[in-house]
């Protein structure tokens, strides 16, 4: 597919920012929201801008507060980077949007206010891929680069994850633990028709993977 040289440009961008991050936030996670965050716009009639989605798309994690500690810094490198090829600042304003927009913690604060199509479709790409078989995979690989535990049986997930918990880098919570306090619940917070009906199938698969898991613990298969 031919893409416009600001999207050539910024995947090389992105490439070269994201190469030494670990598996769940390198290249090959901002290559599969590209991709689906694209398809997600062909098939939702009202987004207008898919330059926008596909830029917000490969931006939407440079500098992201779980590696730089900064709540800011992403947006700021993307504003930087935009500038730098003279992309026109009411479109950085929209992408800047999307990127702050797209985050997990973010809605836990704003209860999801503020959604528009170019949003939701880039939102709903991203958390399409934290959940699935890739979703797994990505979460036991930042849990592991956090050193936590895989489970810990009788921990009692928050019901009601705050903002500042879910920011709380001191929290020791399992990576099993992190199943039931978000991605299980990602189904639901899906914007797009199209992202509803492909998060069904991969909403199950991880409950089949959670009973498997909990069933191997205990020794009964």
């Amino acid at each position: 597919q031919a893409f416009s040289p600001i999207v050539k440009n910024t995947i090389q961008f992105v490439k070269n920012k994201l190469k030494d991050l670990d598996g769940s936030h390198d290249w090959y996670h901002i290559e599969r929201v590209f991709n689906l965050a694209s398809e997600l716009a062909n098939s939702e009639e009202n987004v207008k801008d898919k330059e926008v989605v596909r830029l917000a798309a490969l931006l939407h994690d440079i500098d992201d507060w779980k590696y730089s500690g900064s709540e800011t810094a992403g947006v700021e490198a993307a504003q930087r980077w935009l500038e730098s090829q003279q992309y026109p600042q009411d479109k950085i304003d929209v992408i800047k949007k999307i990127i702050t927009g797209v985050s997990f913690k973010n809605e836990l604060a704003t209860k999801g206010a503020d959604i528009f199509p170019e949003l939701a479709v880039v939102q709903d790409a991203d958390r399409l891929d934290a959940i699935g078989a890739i979703g797994i995979a990505r979460a036991f690989t930042y849990g592991g680069k956090k050193s936590r535990a895989l489970w810990v049986p009788g921990e009692e997930a928050e019901a009601e994850l705050t903002k500042e918990k879910y920011m709380d880098q001191n929290r020791q919570a399992s990576t099993v633990s992190h199943f039931y306090e978000k991605l299980l619940k990602l189904k639901d917070m899906m914007k797009t028709e199209s992202g509803k009906r492909i998060a069904q199938k991969r909403h199950q698969f991880m409950e089949l993977y959670l009973q498997q898991f909990k069933e191997e613990w205990a020794g009964q298969c």
